[in-house]
């Protein structure tokens, strides 16, 4: 799938949530957001590697819960950048492809 259409998913899934819950989706919310789900990661991580207290979920069940953490954090991202014009593409090689040891022709 290509960026843009997981762009167009996740923004049409959190609009859809917006609707459902009255949620207004200005700039403040998506940073926040953002910073929710990275603490829900943050948490995650802690409880997967036993720096935190499990809850009584087990080893793949803490794997699961950090895999979907990751997705959540990467979906808030996109939203943010989507909701600010970022182009993904263009600022991703700019900034991090410009360093490609091998660039592909």
């Amino acid at each position: 799938m290509h960026l843009d259409e997981l762009v167009n998913k996740v923004e049409a899934v959190s609009a859809n949530y917006a609707r459902k819950y009255g949620v207004e989706r200005d700039a403040t919310w998506f940073l926040l957001k953002l910073h929710e789900e990275l603490g829900e990661l943050t948490q995650s991580f802690l409880m997967m590697t036993g720096q935190a207290r499990d809850k009584g979920k087990s080893p793949e069940e803490l794997a699961a819960d950090f895999r979907a953490e990751v997705a959540d954090v990467l979906c808030q991202v996109l939203l943010l950048a989507h909701h600010h014009d970022v182009d993904l593409d263009a600022e991703v090689a700019r900034k991090w492809l410009v360093w490609n040891p091998a660039p592909s022709s």
